[in-house]
């Protein structure tokens, strides 16, 4: 049995928060444009920053900054490293072939940003092109979500 199922504790509350997050107060445009804030900090390798860029971000486009706190879990210890990789791979493809991606001692240790500058732009320029698709994606998926739920509240009340 596992401990996310809805009938356990965790389960119930996991829950519990997701509704919350989703429930957040704003207009439909505020808290699609605060997860998109979230989703692209979260495509950022700045561990420690991701929330607070992204809560900036979010009060520069008036987004929800809980929300843009959330959407940086898109970048977690279980999708941080496909993620990087993945931005590292689009930057190349974008620029050109760099020195390649740093093993996995460097990873550890976070000898990541003293790889060279081509190491770093290509992975910054992947970072960027994902963050921007994943906010344009995220934040529309979202509004729509909203959106269809008000509509559907409506009819039904």
């Amino acid at each position: 049995m596992s401990p996310f199922q809805p009938h356990t504790a965790l389960g119930r509350r996991l829950r519990r928060l997701l509704g919350w997050l989703w429930h957040q107060e704003g207009s439909h445009g505020q808290r699609a444009r605060g997860l998109a804030a979230g989703l692209f900090c979260g495509c950022y390798p700045f561990f420690g920053l991701q929330m607070l860029l992204s809560v900036a971000l979010a009060s520069v486009v008036r987004g929800n900054h809980l929300l843009a706190a959330a959407g940086t879990w898109v970048s977690n210890p279980f999708t941080s490293l496909p993620l990087y990789w993945f931005n590292y791979q689009l930057g190349c493809w974008l620029i050109g072939p760099g020195a390649g991606w740093p093993g996995l001692d460097d990873l550890q240790a976070g000898r990541i940003w003293h790889s060279g500058g081509g190491l770093v732009s290509r992975l910054l320029l992947g970072s960027t092109v994902v963050g921007v698709a994943c906010a344009v994606l995220g934040g529309w998926l979202y509004w729509h979500w909203l959106e269809r739920e008000h509509r559907r509240g409506k009819r039904q009340g």
